[in-house]
């Protein structure tokens, strides 16, 4: 008998439409060998599960409820294998705050930042804050979102107004804006599998850039670093796999400026789509995306 995998795909997030795609590119490839069915995690979640029973849930949501560890709850709860990180390093990883924390304690390099309340109408003393300790431009951003989903690059000029753009948010991260280039490193496992530089045509490697095939990012690897340089990268990203209890695939975004790679954050539910930068990593290092996807099953598990 064929194995049974449940995709969870969609979901609420404002990266719904991303992860409908990552998991329409999944289940092309499963439906071959497997019988697939792709699932919203709506309110018959539970039902469909016990309906289906699924030898394995692959999990690919992006964003809130998918990636910060509820989804997570409620799968362990089903005492069901599924694919990715499990719910404390979920909900460490998507919060951009902790993760920092637990960065700069392990001596991480990651800009600095301010984290601030929203409902703080203090906007003068905000400005002389940022001079103070971190300098104009700055990048704003949510806790808690990812894809770089409401993500600005603020001179002084134009700070407060795009602060107003983040009121939906009851706290959001101001960090110090650090040039230089993108680079990306996928984690697979234990295995440190490798990086990709992006070049966006953009101001930065923003929703657009990522995910809309007109903004002509472009994608190289290999990276143009020295061999000490690569390995120092690889090494960051698996540390920061392994502090925060990642399990499965993850990929970590950095800037490399002025010799240092600062670590802006690491995703534990990397996309799948025809632009996405994991497949396109395990490609060159001769893995498929059948066999990245069905490594991703044989790791799943309970109790994650």
């Amino acid at each position: 008998m064929k194995k049974k995998i449940l995709i969870l795909g969609g979901g609420i997030s404002k990266e719904r439409l991303i992860s409908l795609e990552t998991a329409e590119e999944v289940y092309k490839e499963l439906k071959k060998n497997y019988k697939v069915v792709i699932c919203e995690p709506d309110k018959d979640l539970i039902k469909n599960i016990k309906k289906f029973k699924p030898n394995i849930v692959f999990n690919a949501l992006h964003g809130q409820f998918g990636e910060d560890g509820y989804i997570q709850t409620i799968l362990e709860s089903q005492k069901i294998k599924y694919t990715h990180s499990g719910v404390l390093a979920s909900s460490i990883a998507m919060d951009k705050d902790i993760s920092k924390i637990i960065y700069l304690k392990n001596k991480i390099l990651t800009p600095k930042y301010i984290k601030f309340k929203t409902d703080q109408n203090k906007n003068n003393l905000l400005i002389q804050k940022i001079k103070k300790k971190l300098n104009f431009p700055v990048v704003i951003k949510p806790i808690n979102e990812g894809s770089s989903v409401h993500v600005y690059i603020c001179s002084e000029k134009n700070f407060l107004r795009n602060l107003k753009k983040m009121n939906l948010y009851k706290e959001i991260l101001i960090e110090e804006f650090i040039a230089g280039r993108e680079i990306q490193v996928c984690i697979l496992g234990t295995k440190k599998l490798g990086a990709i530089e992006l070049k966006p045509k953009r101001k930065f490697y923003d929703y657009e850039a990522k995910y809309n095939i007109n903004a002509k990012t472009e994608h190289i690897i290999p990276v143009d670093l020295s061999k000490k340089n690569l390995e120092k990268i690889l090494n960051i990203a698996q540390k920061a796999h392994k502090l925060i209890g990642c399990k499965g695939v993850t990929r970590s975004d950095f800037k490399f400026y002025k010799n240092n790679f600062y670590l802006l954050e690491t995703n534990t539910q990397p996309g799948m789509t025809k632009l996405s930068l994991v497949p396109e990593i395990a490609r060159y290092e001769g893995m498929s995306f059948i066999e990245l996807i069905e490594w991703m099953l044989k790791d799943a598990s309970t109790n994650r």
